[in-house]
C-alpha cells in the first residue's frame, strides 16, 4: 500500500457513533491506537518518529483524542499499509520493520481504538483501479471487473474478513482486559454519482465504490456488535466532506491533494473532525 501511495503521489506532482456500555473517559486513561493509514495520517503534518515508514502524524485523530481526554499514557502504533496480520506479526515498511501492533497493549490499558481491514480487502487498489482519465466509451468502467460467476468478489472478501475481526477483538480484550475497545469505520470516499472529471472516477464506478464501502462499514459495525465492542461511524458524519467537495470543506483528499495528505486519505481538517467524533464516543456516559 505504501509503494502504491508513493506512486499516486508522484502522479499527482506531474479515502452517529455507537459505544459499548457507558463508561466516562477519565483523566489518566491508558490509550492505545491501532490501525492502518486511515488512522495514521500519512503526510498530515507533522510526521513523527520513530517508525517514519508508518507515515504517522502527530495530528491524527488518535493523538488529538488523547489530548482531548487527557490521557495519562498514549501509545499510537497505527501504520500505513497495515492489515489484520500486522496486529500479530512484524510489519515491513519502506524504512524498516515495526513490531506487531498488539504488542502495545498491556494489562493496564483502559482504552483502545482500532481501524483496520481495508488493506485486507485491497481498498487502495480498488479505488486506484477505478481511476479513469478518459470517460466511456474510451475509458472502461471498473465495477464489472469485480463480478465473477455472478458474484461480487469485493463483497466476498469483505465477508471472509468477519471471523478475523471477531477474533481480533477477542485478542485485544485478552491482552487489555480493562479496556473499552472501539472499532472505527471508514469515511465517505465517493458521493452519489461522483464528480467526474474533478475526481476521475466515472458515475457508475463512483456509485459502486460508495455501495461497496457502505457494505464494508456495515460489516465492521456488525462484527463489532458480535464481538461486544463499540463501533464509531465515520461514514455518516463525513458525508458532504468527500473528495469531491472543495478545499476547506473536504475531509478526504482526492487523487491530486490540495492539502498535505496522501491521495484518498484524511487531511488535517478530517483528522480534527474525526477526533471530535471519536472523543465524543469514548467519552460517552
Amino acid at each position: 500500500m505504501v509503494r502504491r501511495m508513493l506512486t499516486m503521489l508522484a502522479a499527482a506532482l506531474l479515502v452517529p457513533a455507537l459505544a459499548p456500555p457507558a463508561h466516562a473517559a477519565v483523566q489518566g486513561e491508558v490509550y492505545v491506537a491501532l490501525g492502518d493509514s486511515a488512522a495514521s495520517g500519512p503526510l498530515v503534518p507533522n510526521q513523527v518518529v520513530p517508525d517514519l515508514g508508518c507515515w504517522r502524524s502527530d495530528h491524527n485523530y488518535a493523538h488529538l483524542t488523547a489530548r482531548a481526554i487527557g490521557a495519562g499514557t498514549f501509545r499510537d502504533v497505527t501504520c500505513s499499509g497495515a492489515d489484520t496480520g500486522d496486529m500479530y506479526a512484524s510489519q515491513g515498511t519502506d524504512l524498516g520493520s515495526v513490531p506487531p501492533q498488539l504488542n502495545a497493549l498491556s494489562q493496564d490499558t483502559t482504552l483502545v481504538t482500532v481501524q483496520i481491514g481495508a488493506n485486507d480487502v485491497g481498498l487502495t487498489g480498488f479505488i486506484e483501479d477505478c481511476l479513469n482519465l478518459l470517460p466511456p466509451p474510451v475509458g472502461d468502467a471498473c465495477n464489472d471487473d469485480y463480478i465473477e460467476n455472478g458474484q461480487d468478489t469485493w463483497r466476498l472478501k469483505t465477508d471472509a474478513l468477519r471471523p478475523t475481526l471477531v477474533a481480533l477483538a477477542a485478542d485485544i480484550r485478552a491482552r487489555a482486559p480493562q479496556a473499552r475497545v472501539f472499532m472505527v469505520g471508514y469515511a465517505t470516499y465517493a458521493p452519489q454519482n461522483g464528480c467526474y472529471p474533478r475526481v476521475p472516477i466515472i458515475r457508475s464506478d463512483a456509485n459502486y465504490i460508495r455501495a461497496t464501502l457502505m457494505y464494508f462499514n456495515r460489516m465492521l459495525a456488525e462484527q463489532a456488535a458480535a464481538a461486544g465492542i463499540g463501533f464509531i461511524d465515520l461514514q455518516t458524519p463525513s458525508t458532504g466532506h468527500d473528495p469531491c467537495t472543495s478545499p476547506g470543506v473536504r475531509w478526504i483528499e482526492p487523487y491530486v491533494p490540495a492539502a498535505p495528505a496522501a491521495p484518498f486519505h484524511p487531511n488535517a481538517l478530517g483528522m480534527r473532525n474525526f477526533a471530535t467524533i471519536v472523543t465524543a464516543a469514548v467519552s460517552a456516559v
